[in-house]
């Protein structure tokens, strides 16, 4: 039987140098806790976390064999949101907790056909386009923010 290296830590963005192979995916395989994963070189590794973790492009995960995988960010399908109301339409994409990539001129999101339609009724300007994608971490911390509860206020039914 063959032995993957092991990869148990993470290291973040800016806290680690050196030499790094790559490993490229996409903003939905970048959250996860235990996975077998291949380097941009075809060599595959496990990746053994303790918890579900957010990668963001640029961070590292160390191997036990001491070697570094940098993550990169890979190409998806995206629509690229503009129009003369940017706020406006942040708002009504963070109000549907879609993950958003915001730009000085324009926002990025997964694309979604009916996100996309709900923009487009809005006077956005949606465009399909295949990139990396990086949105924002949240407010509460680094990485994802679809573990928050809510809690029910009167308006809700």
């Amino acid at each position: 039987m063959t032995r993957f290296p092991i990869a148990q830590t993470l290291h973040r963005k800016g806290h680690w140098t050196g030499s790094a192979t790559t490993c490229e995916l996409d903003y939905t395989e970048r959250f996860l806790r235990r996975k077998r994963l291949t380097m941009v070189s075809g060599e595959p590794f496990i990746v053994d976390l303790a918890q579900a973790t957010s990668l963001d492009d640029g961070d590292a995960l160390e191997l036990d064999t001491g070697a570094l995988v940098k993550i990169r960010a890979g190409v998806e399908a995206l629509y690229k949101v503009s129009g003369p109301d940017l706020v406006r339409l942040a708002w009504h994409v963070g109000n549907r907790h879609t993950p958003c990539q915001i730009n000085r001129d324009h926002l990025l999101i997964q694309a979604d056909p009916v996100i996309g339609h709900m923009l487009e009724h809005l006077g956005a300007v949606v465009e399909p386009l295949i990139a990396p994608f990086t949105p924002e971490g949240g407010a509460y911390g680094h990485g994802r923010t679809h573990s928050h509860e809510h809690v029910a206020t009167s308006h809700e039914h």
